[in-house]
Parts: structure tokens; C-alpha cells; sequence
């Protein structure tokens, strides 16, 4: 190549790939209507790897939409995990609302444009985006605009209820379990639950119980981390200083916030927003203790392991702040979601090859076990390492077998039922 051609080619490619990636026209603030026309027309352009459906509506009767992605559309394959985003949960914090509309448009197209690593995750993985949990709290927000909105107003529902700390209190039931040896997963809900809880809250509850939903993370603003689980702090406040309080699974949920803080363009270099923290993460209660909270109920409730990322100083940021924003959260929202293939995955059958659902499986040193779906299929996250895996159910015997766990893809481990007991199948690296 010749030399005086060289800055003039690296100028000319660098704005195409910057028009493929930021098309200006997209990035707008987008309104309750404007939701919505830009997901369906996602899903008209992409008819084949995408659904539209509703979770439930907010007080003021707005859909709750999802946007589906998957090769198979509205199906659960087995071994295939599911997994979700949440945006928008305080309806003044709406950067996640448009990251995520422009993250759907984005898998869309790298689909078309046949991005291999895309259309990898659409296939091996059930991706589902919730744009908005508060549509109408956004409403508030957004007629007040970016520049005059306060700190507060719209972050409610339309009742003025904070949606994250309105989720039924399992942290103090587990604390109590801790001591007495009692449960380590899926914790009842309290009586009367439903009542106790707002429209958008219960139907994301809802939401959970019908997908078993692997990994997941909610998108707020106010600051920029990536914060993990527990929120809630075990013990009231030393001397003034709040206590980190560590999930058995803190190992892997650091992993989780260190990948989506490092893929960010500037997350991990810890200052922000006036505020330090080291490699961009933080443990919830370390940071600020909450009760009621969103990520502690998944990890409490169901098989789902959330964080919650906090992306923004600004709040409701302007319009002209979205494309920096959306190149510095694109590969991020990428790379978290590919964490999902970690660890390892299989089925528990019968004699019978018939799958069964709800077998528990453990591991050995970490006090928190995943259950199966309805499929008799199970997903557990893990890091590198030689692990101790038991598999049971009521009516067997449970069963132990050793698993190394590499740094790729999930780890395949089935079991088989035989009468009472369980016989180990074996194991290979999936794909």
C-alpha cells in the first residue's frame, strides 16, 4: 500500500465502521409508542429469530414487553439456557432503556449481516430484553427531560413505589438458614405474597417462574459499576462502615461484574462519577445495604444469578450522549452475555430416558444449589476448577461424581436413574 494513501484509507474506513455502528437516526430518547414500534419493527426485520411477547401490564395498564431471540422462537430447547436484561426499573434512569433497544437492533442486524459470533449466541442461547420494567415511571421522567429532571422524579411506578425495594424480603430467611442448616435455594415466598407486591413487580415474579432463567442483569444509572449480590447486609453497620456481604457463590459473581466492567470502555478504571471502586465492581451491601431488591430475590428465589449494573453519572443523559454510551456498553453487553455458557450443564433421566424435572444438583463447598427445568435439563455457573457434583431427587438415591470445569464452553454432565439410585454417565465438552 502505497505510504500517502495510508492516513486518508484509515480516515474513510474508520467513519464507515462508525456509521455501521452509530447510525445517528437511532439514537433517540424513545417514549412509551416509540418503545414499541422500534422493538416490533426489530421483530418484522428478523421475523425468524425473534418474539415479541407481554409479561404483564404496568398500574397504568402499559405492556410490559419482551423481545425474544432465538433460533426457535417461544421454545425452551433443552440444554439451551435462558437469559435476560432488565431495563429501566427506576423509571428515571433511561439509559439502559435505549441501550437495550439499541442492543436488539443490534443482534438483528450482525444476525443478517452473518456476525458468526452473534448468530452463536441466537442459537445456543435464549436471549430475553426488557426494555422498560417501568414504563410508567419513564412517562414522568421524560416530561420533565434531560434537562430539568431531578434525582427522584419518576423513579417510582406511577404509585411512587421504588420497584427495587419492592420484591418479597428472602435475604432474612436465608441469614436465619445459614444458622439452622435450613434451605440454600428456591426460598418460599411469604403468604399473601401477590398482594403484598406492585403490578410490574409481580410480573416479573411471574416472568421468573415460567423461564428458568440462568443468568441475568438489570441496567440502572447514577453512577457506573457493576454491583453484585448480597445487597442486603447481614449485620448492621460497623463503626460507621457498611459490610460486604458475600453470596456462596461471591467467586463467580465477581467473575460476572469483573467481565462486563473490563469489556466497558471505562467502567474498570474504577473513578467515576466522583466516586472509586477497584476494577469497576462493588458487593451491594459493601457499598450501600438495601432490602428488597431485585438481584438478591433471583439468586434467592430461582436459578437465576443477576447483577445489577449501574452505567450512567447522568441519570437521564441527552440524546447526544447515546452513541458514546452505546460504543462504550456495546462489546460489554456482549461479552456478559456469553457467560452464560460457562460451567457446566446436562440432563437427569430415568431408566427410561425420560427426563425429570426438579432433580437438585450440588456442589461441594459452595452452599447454593441449582434445580432442573421442566426438562430435566440444569445449568450451573461455575469458574475453572475440579468440582464434587451430586445430583438428587425425592424417591432416589442421590448420586457424586467428580467434574473438571475448563475455561470454554459449559462442561456436558448427564445422570441416569436406575430404581432407587443414580448412575454417573459421563461427561465431554459440549460443541
Amino acid at each position: 500500500m502505497q505510504q500517502g494513501l495510508t492516513l486518508p484509507w484509515l480516515t474513510a474506513l474508520l467513519l464507515g465502521l462508525m456509521g455501521h455502528l452509530v447510525r445517528g437516526s437511532d439514537f433517540q430518547h424513545h417514549r412509551y409508542e416509540d418503545m414499541v414500534r422500534a422493538l416490533f419493527a426489530v421483530q418484522s426485520e428478523c421475523p425468524y429469530i425473534t418474539r415479541i411477547y407481554s409479561i404483564g401490564r404496568s398500574v397504568e395498564g402499559r405492556h410490559l414487553y419482551v423481545l425474544e431471540f432465538s433460533d426457535n422462537p417461544g421454545i425452551h430447547e433443552a440444554l439451551e439456557p435462558e437469559f435476560k436484561y432488565v431495563g429501566n426499573m427506576h423509571g428515571n434512569e433511561v439509559l439502559g432503556r435505549e441501550l437495550l433497544i439499541k442492543f436488539s437492533q443490534f443482534l438483528c442486524e450482525e444476525y443478517r449481516a452473518g456476525n458468526q459470533r452473534i448468530t452463536r449466541l441466537i442459537h445456543d442461547t435464549r436471549i430475553h430484553i426488557l426494555p422498560s420494567m417501568n414504563p410508567d415511571g419513564y412517562e414522568v421522567a421524560a416530561r420533565q427531560g434531560p434537562e430539568f429532571n431531578g434525582y427522584l422524579v419518576g423513579r417510582g411506578n406511577s404509585r411512587e413505589i421504588d420497584l427495587n425495594r419492592n420484591f418479597p424480603d428472602l435475604n432474612a430467611l436465608m441469614y436465619y438458614y445459614e444458622k439452622t442448616n435450613g434451605r440454600n435455594h428456591h426460598l418460599p415466598l411469604p403468604d399473601n405474597w401477590e398482594q403484598q407486591v406492585e403490578p410490574e413487580t409481580l410480573a416479573v415474579i411471574k416472568w421468573m417462574q415460567n423461564y428458568n432463567f440462568v443468568l441475568s442483569a438489570n441496567l440502572h444509572g447514577g453512577a457506573v459499576v457493576a454491583n453484585y449480590p448480597f445487597d442486603k447486609s447481614r449485620d448492621p453497620r460497623i463503626r460507621g462502615r457498611n459490610t460486604y456481604a458475600a453470596t456462596p457463590d461471591d467467586k463467580i459473581f465477581r467473575k460476572l461484574a469483573r467481565t462486563y466492567s473490563y469489556a466497558h470502555s471505562w467502567m474498570h478504571k474504577g473513578w467515576n462519577c466522583g466516586d472509586f471502586f477497584d476494577e469497576g465492581i462493588t458487593n451491594g451491601a459493601s457499598w450501600y445495604s438495601l432490602s428488597k431488591g431485585m438481584q438478591d430475590f433471583n439468586y434467592l428465589y430461582s436459578n437465576c444469578f443477576e447483577i445489577t449494573l449501574e452505567l450512567s453519572c447522568d441519570k437521564f443523559p441527552p440524546a447526544s450522549a447515546l452513541p458514546r454510551e452505546w460504543l462504550g456498553n456495546r462489546e460489554a453487553l456482549v461479552s456478559y452475555l456469553e457467560q452464560v455458557h460457562h460451567g457446566i450443564k446436562g440432563m437427569v433421566y430415568d431408566e427410561n430416558n425420560n427426563p425429570i424435572g426438579n432433580a437438585e444438583i450440588s456442589v461441594a463447598g459452595i452452599n447454593h444449589d441449582v434445580t432442573c427445568g421442566l426438562d430435566g435439563d440444569y445449568f450451573r455457573l461455575l469458574l475453572p476448577g475440579t468440582y464434587t457434583v451430586t445430583a438428587s431427587a425425592p424417591g432416589y438415591i442421590a448420586s457424586t461424581s467428580t467434574v473438571t470445569v475448563g475455561p470454554a464452553e459449559a462442561i456436558q454432565v448427564c445422570f441416569y436413574v436406575y430404581g432407587r439410585g443414580i448412575m454417573y454417565m459421563g461427561h465431554g465438552e459440549n460443541h
